[in-house]
């Protein structure tokens, strides 16, 4: 069965779409040849050679950016790293998150350790909260936040590495998350992914300078908690 993936834009420089959780943007030599991936999945789709501009993890779901050739991509790209680009996450983490904070903890390269770390710095606002009445760990009940968080830096896996420097991981990280709650989402809920959504993205059109902006969609998953602890983002 064919995966789907929605467009939510194209023209002749650009292709936007919403990223299922769970699927590789790009193969790497860590990664089976055989795995799916979007560039393969959307060039087979559209028909030409596409590139990537920003990086978007295996686990995380939302708005991702394709460029329909080299200069679009370049030009983009410069926007990106002169961080032009607006971007706003959603997630929901463990326990009662600040009502509003910016995270300006600094990020080591997952790559190469010894090298210094490097400035990061996440906005984050919380916008709604729970209590459930279960004893997930240590204490008789459990706190949820659904926060909204816009990184102004782009480290490799910095908002999950920058929830967990506050001590309010991600629901469903493998990573830099707590096993315990995962398994509570998973066993209660039927949720395994991780709980980290690229909800809106604003930039420059490479050609015509106008602003654009793109958002993406909740997936069943995401419905499926918002439901469940009655939180709504109207308004939000």
């Amino acid at each position: 069965m064919e995966l789907s993936i929605p467009i939510l834009y194209q023209d002749e420089s650009l292709l936007v779409i919403n990223k299922p959780a769970g699927i590789l943007v790009h193969r790497s030599e860590a990664t089976s040849r055989l795995e799916p991936a979007i560039l393969q999945i959307m060039r087979d789709r559209v028909g030409c050679r596409l590139y990537p501009v920003h990086r978007l993890d295996r686990p995380t779901s939302g708005v991702l950016i394709l460029a329909l050739n080299g200069d679009t991509a370049a030009h983009l790209g410069q926007q990106f790293a002169a961080h032009l680009c607006e971007k706003r996450y959603l997630a929901v983490v463990r326990g009662w998150a600040p009502e509003s904070t910016t995270i300006t903890h600094a990020l080591s390269d997952l790559e190469d350790e010894s090298a210094p770390a490097q400035a990061a710095e996440t906005g984050l606002q919380r916008l709604a909260t729970i209590e459930l009445e279960f004893s997930v760990d240590r204490y008789p009940r459990t706190r949820y936040s659904l926060v909204s968080m816009q990184p102004s830096t782009g480290r490799r896996h910095q908002l999950r590495r920058h929830c967990k420097s506050i001590f309010h991981p991600i629901i469903g990280d493998s990573i830099y998350g707590h096993g315990i709650h995962n398994r509570f989402f998973r066993e209660n809920y039927g949720i395994s992914r991780l709980l980290l959504h690229h909800e809106e993205l604003k930039l420059r059109h490479p050609l015509s300078g106008e602003w654009l902006q793109f958002c993406a969609p909740l997936d069943q998953d995401w419905q499926k908690i918002l439901a469940a602890f009655s939180w709504s983002l109207q308004d939000k």
